[in-house]
């Protein structure tokens, strides 16, 4: 019986390991990685052939490490305020991201507004900003023809961003009074290589972004 139970309780410590990996949010990461490996403490020590004290040591210290990053990762997030804005930006756009990570994102982001009949981007030209409508509308034509509308929480230059190319892929014009975000290409990808899970975190949010125009562009024209 006590057998079994142990069996169960290492079966858990890995699952939960495994978990953990599947875990955008890096608290909750930490959170399912400590309580695995203080899982596995108790599965290694309990063990008919144990304690295995070399496994139990390296657990263990995997453990505290994450229960130091725990606590600093709750204390960051306290103390941060977002504006009206940025609060709904998080709350609808950016939830997979931790409030330290999206406040990164913000301090290398410029507030921007254009006016009706501006344009954010020209097809085939230089383009070297990554821009997110906050407020407002915008089409986006090919070859002199509209073949989409973009509306809040839609990314501008994603395609590009991802491809690593200068030139944007289409042009998009707004069509009445429009409030966005804008990050220089160059800035997001060296605060994004500086912090791999926001990184991954972004491209799912690219990812996600162009498959919901894929699947709205006949809806939008």
């Amino acid at each position: 019986m006590a057998l079994s139970f142990l069996h169960i309780v290492g079966n858990l410590s890995f699952g939960l390991t495994a978990l953990s990996f599947l875990m955008r949010d890096i608290l909750l990461l930490r959170i399912f990685a400590t309580i695995s490996c203080l899982l596995g403490v108790a599965y290694n020590y309990f063990i008919p052939v144990g304690p295995l004290w070399l496994v139990i040591f390296w657990l263990s210290l995997f453990a505290s490490i994450n229960l130091v990053r725990i606590v600093m990762l709750i204390f960051e997030n306290r103390g941060i305020k977002f504006s009206e804005e940025e609060q709904e930006l998080y709350d609808t756009v950016f939830k997979n991201f931790a409030p330290i990570e999206f406040l990164k994102l913000l301090r290398v982001a410029e507030w921007r507004m254009s006016g009706e009949g501006e344009y954010l981007a020209f097809e085939n030209q230089a383009l070297d900003s990554l821009k997110l409508i906050y407020n407002g509308d915008a089409v986006v034509e090919k070859n002199g023809r509209e073949i989409a509308r973009l509306h809040d929480g839609r990314f501008v230059g994603e395609l590009s961003y991802l491809q690593g190319t200068d030139n944007a892929t289409a042009s998009v014009r707004t069509v009445r009074n429009t409030r966005y975000l804008s990050w220089q290409k160059e800035e997001l990808r060296k605060l994004l290589k500086r912090n791999p899970t926001m990184n991954v975190a972004m491209n799912t949010l690219f990812q996600h972004d162009i498959i919901e125009k894929l699947s709205h562009a006949g809806d939008d024209v």
